[in-house]
């Protein structure tokens, strides 16, 4: 397992804050390893297996770490990647790959979270039944 309780509480908590204030969605899948050729098939196959493409706006991120692959990828529904575009999740990849090969997965994770909770709510703000649409725990496969 990737994170101990108390770095999952961390994790967990920054998607709960992420998602205040927007209708958007993030998760996070982690698994020992990636069994796709590519970490972004995982992550598309594992966004439709959770039903994120679901969500109203069809504003839901998946975050999804293969840990022993050591490979990671961002997975946005259509809603949110029109409004950022590629550079943004370039630029949010980046930055966790920096982190990662420092072995500092949670502070990355939580610096991604943040950035990307910070355009959803730049592009879908919450309106006043801001339903929790998905599950915010951390899904391990």
């Amino acid at each position: 397992m990737l994170f101990n309780k108390e770095e999952e509480t961390l994790v967990i908590e920054a998607i709960k804050q992420a998602e205040r204030g927007t209708s958007g969605e993030i998760r996070l899948f982690v698994e020992d390893y990636c069994m796709r050729d590519h970490p972004v098939e995982r992550a598309e196959e594992l966004f439709h297996l959770f039903g994120m493409f679901n969500t109203k706006a069809r504003n839901g991120v998946l975050i999804y770490l293969a840990e022993q692959s050591r490979q990671f990828a961002l997975w946005g529904d259509s809603g949110i990647h029109e409004k950022v575009g590629h550079q943004f999740w370039e630029q949010e990849k980046d930055l966790l790959r920096e982190h990662l090969q420092r072995d500092e997965a949670v502070e990355g994770l939580k610096k991604v979270i943040y950035l990307i909770g910070a355009r959803l709510r730049e592009h879908f703000p919450a309106d006043e039944n801001n339903d929790n649409e998905l599950p915010d725990e951390i899904i391990y496969g």
